[in-house]
């Protein structure tokens, strides 16, 4: 039995009429009248009975259209969902982005390149709240989000920690060390970027600078990276901090950057999406997270 039969047997038991199931099919009549006979061949048993002027079921064909119908509706089930996964595999997966994902950011694409190579990914760089009501709303698939822990109606899938290190002048004593204590850096100003920008950020650092005994002297704020590391490198020495990640490419002449002694300050990235079973491209790309945390901690499971 082929599909093609059961499907001209279906058009004719519904036409009752060879002529008309025909041109149904976009077929000569002489094929449909010849596959039908085929298939009541295969199985011992006449399904209509014709006459010159008639065509109606016989018993067996009332008993096997029911079963034709189900075979053609399976198939079509079959395949609009392999419709829709291909449609999945091939659309575009929209990504809001943090910044400061430095080194992780084109580690990230490169491995989900090599899980989904049909997968296009937009970047999309918004302040973080507009980054979650996006997600939200379904205007992004996921997005990268720093020092969270809830957020109404998403699910937050802990990724990794991104270490903080310092930026100091190049010329100043602290940045011929390896390492630098935050206790060091207690009487020099520091550049941090505005709570109301970027609350955890700031709350994280200060928090820091308390935990090791000291109130932080700020200095003016973080403004943009050009302005902010020119100042450390060539005014009243100060210090601010970078994503160890971003801190490996950013361009900074006169800026040195050191990590912290331990415990090293760090920030808790996410992927928030929305909850339910991932799609193929979600899917996809927490693999592609994964296997970044596994490859800058070798170690971990």
């Amino acid at each position: 039995m082929e599909l093609h039969q059961v499907r001209y047997f279906v058009s004719v038991a519904e036409e009752l009429h060879f002529g008309r199931a025909a041109e149904r099919l976009h077929v000569v009549q002489p094929t449909v009248s010849q596959q039908v006979r085929r298939l009541e061949r295969e199985f011992g048993l006449d399904l209509f009975d014709r006459t010159t002027r008639t065509v109606t079921l016989t018993a067996p064909g009332r008993a096997f259209l029911p079963h034709a119908r189900a075979i053609l509706q399976t198939v079509c089930a079959a395949t609009e969902a392999m419709a829709a996964l291909r449609a999945e595999q091939e659309s575009t997966l929209r990504l809001g982005t943090n910044v400061g994902l430095g080194t992780r950011l084109g580690a990230l694409l490169t491995a989900l390149a090599e899980r989904a190579p049909q997968l296009m990914v937009e970047l999309v760089s918004v302040p973080s709240a507009t980054r979650l009501q996006q997600v939200r709303e379904g205007e992004l698939d996921a997005a990268f989000i720093r020092g969270v822990a809830h957020s109404p109606d998403l699910a937050l899938l802990p990724l990794w920690r991104d270490v903080l290190v310092a930026a100091l002048p190049a010329r100043h004593p602290l940045a011929a060390q390896r390492e630098v204590a935050l206790t060091d850096l207690a009487d020099l100003p520091l550049r941090l970027v505005s709570r109301e920008a970027n609350p955890p950020l700031a709350d994280i650092v200060v928090g820091a600078c308390r935990a090791a005994g000291f109130e932080p002297v700020m200095g003016p704020a973080f403004t943009t990276d050009q302005d902010t590391l020119a100042a450390i490198a060539c005014g009243r020495p100060s210090w601010t901090v970078y994503y160890e990640t971003q801190a490996r490419i950013q361009p900074a002449p006169g800026v040195t950057f050191r990590p912290f002694a331990e415990p090293a300050p760090a920030v808790r990235t996410c992927l928030a999406v929305r909850p339910g079973p991932p799609s193929l491209r979600l899917t996809a790309l927490l693999d592609a997270c994964n296997e970044l945390e596994r490859t800058h901690h070798p170690g971990r499971p």
